[in-house]
């Protein structure tokens, strides 16, 4: 019987590894996806609990600004995620779209939370609070090189000995089947040496 690991949350990593000198931080070789695509999906597993941190100050911060807008911004998204879940478990056609183009089905969600969100005049809101976060981890994860220890993490992490809440997001995005190939290829060469 196979069981499964239980989901935990990673540490929050010291302060000097999630931002240290210059030199930990280079460009991404933006002509290689594929490694700047690893080098993402490595650092958004390895620092998740610092980037959630970061998310939850940037958020509270705006909410505390505008109380307001920042729960009509929540509604919204809230009502627009549980109808696409809803939607994507009861309907096929979107199940299949979400399946085959996941990336696309996130960027829909968030369109429509924004159209919505227009409406009801909490745009700005919604962009701060949500949208500076994720510009912010997104650059973090672009251009924070890894090290040993965050490539050791990811490698337990793909292999299915260590789940995380990154690790399942990026896992139903898709994100995730490539680092176990890789693993599983790694694991097979050295059983025939």
């Amino acid at each position: 019987m196979c069981q499964m690991a239980k989901v935990e949350l990673t540490p929050l990593r010291p302060w000097d590894d999630f931002f240290p000198c210059a030199e930990r931080f280079a460009k991404p070789d933006v002509k290689d996806l594929a490694k700047w695509n690893n080098r993402v999906v490595s650092n958004l597993l390895y620092y998740q609990t610092n980037y959630l941190a970061l998310a939850i100050v940037v958020f509270l911060i705006v909410g505390f600004l505008n109380p307001v807008g920042m729960f009509t911004a929540m509604a919204v998204v809230s009502c627009v995620f549980l109808g696409s879940v809803w939607a994507g478990e009861n309907r096929a056609v979107i199940n299949n779209f979400k399946r085959q183009n996941p990336t696309a089905f996130v960027i829909a969600v968030m369109v429509a939370s924004y159209m919505l969100i227009s409406l009801l005049g909490s745009v700005m809101v919604f962009m701060t609070a949500i949208t500076l976060p994720l510009a912010l981890i997104c650059a973090h994860a672009s251009f924070r090189l890894r090290n040993m220890k965050n490539k050791l993490e990811n490698k337990i992490e793909g292999a299915g000995l260590k789940r995380s809440p990154m690790g399942i997001l990026l896992e139903a995005l898709g994100q995730q089947e490539e680092n176990l190939h890789k693993i599983q290829s790694f694991l097979e060469g050295k059983l025939k040496e």
